[in-house]
């Protein structure tokens, strides 16, 4: 449904538009893009925004996994808390942070113009992760990376390595680690991209759900926003999120479980990727399905019964 803003609707400089996001320059940097987009979309000027750092507990906490501390929802709550509270008109969020399900309220149907979805691969001593010598030091908070990095690499040390973009190369200058994995699109919209030795190919590393992608939230009963927001979202980001979402939902995919997933969208076609993997990278199992753009979900729920019906009883089980 088309919805229509009306002159007296629009934000202004006597009522912004107040976008919540963590403080992170990768944060910011996505808040100012959903700004950027919102002002040339309607012809606002910068004054008629108003940007909200909110300090959320992932970012506060950095001496811990994040499977020891409650997964994804340490980067959303509160920011989603705001959001239901009326501190701000809009989230802003890196949508591979995203939980599956919303809080009652709020609604998650605007997505940006999808970027790189490839991770990178970091280091400032080698070029590949075949460069790697036995033994090497790899830091990665993700579970996904390193399950995916300990499939092909057993013979390496993995250590736990979490931070913003600037944390974690200063942790590599320092020695901490060899190297590291960061996503593409981050480092790209930080103006950054040579950092990376080598971009990752989805057929060598399946990226994590939604990586690359940047999600717009809003208060489900809010039709004003609804109708700002509708005139930036990109329709084929959402349809390739919608079905990598409802894979990541069926898996009840957390950051306590390795998981990947890629859609893409070729003509009428979705083609739909997912793996799952053993969390010390011991298995993987993938698979993919094909089928028309409009039944995304339902490829997605169908991939991942397929790979759970592969899948032997406690394969997500740690060691």
């Amino acid at each position: 449904m088309t919805r229509t803003c009306a002159t007296t609707d629009l934000p202004s400089p006597d009522r912004p538009l107040k976008i919540g996001t963590r403080g992170s320059p990768l944060a910011l940097w996505q808040a100012h893009e959903v700004r950027r987009l919102l002002m040339a979309a309607f012809s606002l000027p910068e004054a008629a925004f108003e940007t909200v750092v909110i300090k959320v507990t992932g970012d506060q906490i950095q001496d811990k996994a994040l499977r020891e501390i409650g997964g994804k929802g340490l980067f959303t709550r509160e920011i989603e808390e705001a959001l239901a509270d009326g501190g701000i008109d809009i989230a802003v969020h890196s949508m591979k942070d995203m939980p599956t399900i919303q809080p009652e309220g709020l609604v998650l149907d605007c997505h940006l113009p999808r970027a790189d979805v490839r991770d990178g691969f970091v280091s400032p001593r080698y070029g590949s992760i075949r460069d790697l010598p036995q033994g090497a030091v790899v830091g990665s908070s993700s579970l996904r990376r390193r399950a995916q990095l300990a499939l092909r690499r057993p013979d390496l040390k993995l250590v736990e390595f979490r931070g913003n973009v600037q944390t974690r190369m200063r942790k590599l200058a320092e020695g901490v680690a060899d190297a590291t994995f960061l996503a593409m699109a981050g480092l790209t919209r930080l103006g950054m991209a040579e950092v990376a030795r080598t971009a990752i190919e989805p057929e060598e590393m399946l990226p994590a759900v939604a990586q690359g992608a940047i999600g717009v939230e809003r208060r489900a009963d809010d039709a004003r926003v609804a109708a700002l927001l509708e005139r930036v979202h990109d329709p084929d980001t959402g349809l390739r999120l919608a079905a990598e979402r409802a894979f990541l939902a069926t898996l009840d995919g957390s950051c306590q479980t390795p998981i990947a997933g890629l859609a893409i969208i070729e003509g009428g076609t979705l083609w739909l990727r997912g793996e799952i993997l053993r969390p010390d990278g011991s298995e993987a199992i993938t698979d993919a399905l094909r089928g028309p753009v409009a039944e995304g979900p339902e490829l997605g729920r169908r991939l991942a019964e397929t790979l759970l019906s592969r899948a032997p009883a406690g394969f997500f089980d740690a060691n």
